[in-house]
């Protein structure tokens, strides 16, 4: 199943381009040139006709994949129950997380491992008192 859910990250105008490019694999860029190009070459009004209807496609394609995975679109709740049925993998944690995590995660690693010089160092400490 394609994601057919809008890329606000990418969008310039609307963000049909964006997700056009992210359903069919196509660099966005290319899609926008092309737009351009045929609203010069043909028609500005068939393309913009062209790119609002590009825009129902994708929302009617959206509304047709919510409906398949359950019913609609599902409560924040509903949601927050599916975060923990699925672990990070180490190596996702470790790409994913900021520098701050990453470091938490360190500390914590180097406090959990027991320090065998560590412990030999504190106990000649203690035995010459």
């Amino acid at each position: 199943m394609k994601n057919y859910s809008w890329n606000r990250r990418e969008k310039k105008v609307a963000g049909v381009c964006s997700t056009l490019g992210d359903v069919f694999n196509v660099d966005p860029t290319i899609l926008r040139i092309g737009f351009v190009a045929f609203a010069l070459a043909v028609s500005f009004k068939f393309a913009l006709i062209a790119y609002v209807a590009s825009g129902l496609w994708l929302h009617f394609k959206k509304r047709d994949a919510e409906r398949t995975l359950g019913g609609g679109r599902r409560s924040e709740f509903d949601r927050m129950a599916d975060i923990g049925k699925v672990r990070p993998t180490v190596h996702a944690l470790r790409t994913e997380l900021d520098a701050t995590d990453r470091r938490m995660m360190a500390i914590d690693d180097h406090l959990a491992k027991p320090n065998d010089a560590l412990a030999r160092e504190i106990e000649a400490l203690r035995g010459d008192q």
